[in-house]
């Protein structure tokens, strides 16, 4: 939730002087969200983007999310296949290409946001990578693959971005690149999931997702009617979310 700089030196400030021994992070990150509602009115809409998050189902929310989260990233991205290594089949979360190179990509989904990512993800790909490598040495399938790409939505441990660096995968998650990781790309790219929305109901989230929507981007290119019809969301409240959605992604 970008703000400028007078607008988050007057919110810490204002913290500042409510904050009292043993205050929460939870208390704190609570607090910086209803204050910065004065300044930008819009996130009355929004819930805290790091929960919005693990508010997706793993499957398929947030596979789907990052699919179009990789595609907007300039890769061609594939999902969901199975491919044959030399000791085994395995099945993949998505296959993405760029820049000549071929990606076998991982997605993890923690229902616990502040769950760390760990070392043994990241050993799993890579022994999966070789056996993948190796399939395609022997010709049991048609994929050679150059490098795996782990996708999150949390926060990786330090051995897992130490194993990372020395075997070459490639991670994205929270604050993952440190300075490009996924919340960063979210909200520059106004990437926002649909559950980022405050109050949405389960079955209408679900409703949403089996039509194609998992982006407030996506929601709003859909006409009311239409969607109305094929998932029997009443159009007010169809009506309803769109202008929510509108006013978080065209936000100045």
């Amino acid at each position: 939730m970008h703000a400028s700089r007078e607008q988050a030196e007057a919110v810490a400030n204002r913290i500042e002087s409510e904050a009292y021994d043993g205050i929460t992070t939870e208390e704190i990150l609570e607090k910086i969200f209803n204050y910065l509602k004065t300044h930008r009115p819009e996130l009355e809409h929004q819930i805290d983007l790091r929960r919005a998050v693990s508010l997706l189902r793993p499957k398929p929310d947030f596979e789907m999310f990052i699919q179009e989260l990789l595609k907007e990233l300039g890769y061609v991205a594939t999902s969901n296949q199975l491919v044959k290594g030399k000791c085994v089949e395995h099945e993949i979360d998505a296959i993405a290409a760029k820049d000549g190179k071929t990606f076998f990509v991982e997605i993890k989904h923690h229902l616990n946001h502040h769950t760390y990512t760990g070392v043994d993800v990241c050993l799993e790909t890579q022994a999966r990578l070789e056996d993948l490598r190796e399939g395609f040495e022997a010709g049991l399938n048609s994929i050679k693959f150059d490098r795996a790409l782990i996708v999150c939505n949390t926060k990786f441990s330090e051995h897992a971005k130490q194993y990372a660096a020395c075997r070459a995968i490639e991670l994205i998650g929270w604050r993952a690149p440190y300075e490009s990781g996924l919340e960063s790309l979210i909200e520059d790219k106004r990437f926002y999931p649909i559950t980022v929305l405050k109050g949405l109901d389960r079955n209408v989230h679900e409703k949403l997702v089996e039509n194609g929507v998992i982006l407030l981007k996506q929601l709003i290119k859909r006409d009311a009617n239409e969607l109305q019809a094929k998932t029997t969301i009443p159009i007010e409240t169809l009506q309803n979310l769109i202008k929510k959605a509108e006013e978080l992604v065209h936000r100045p």
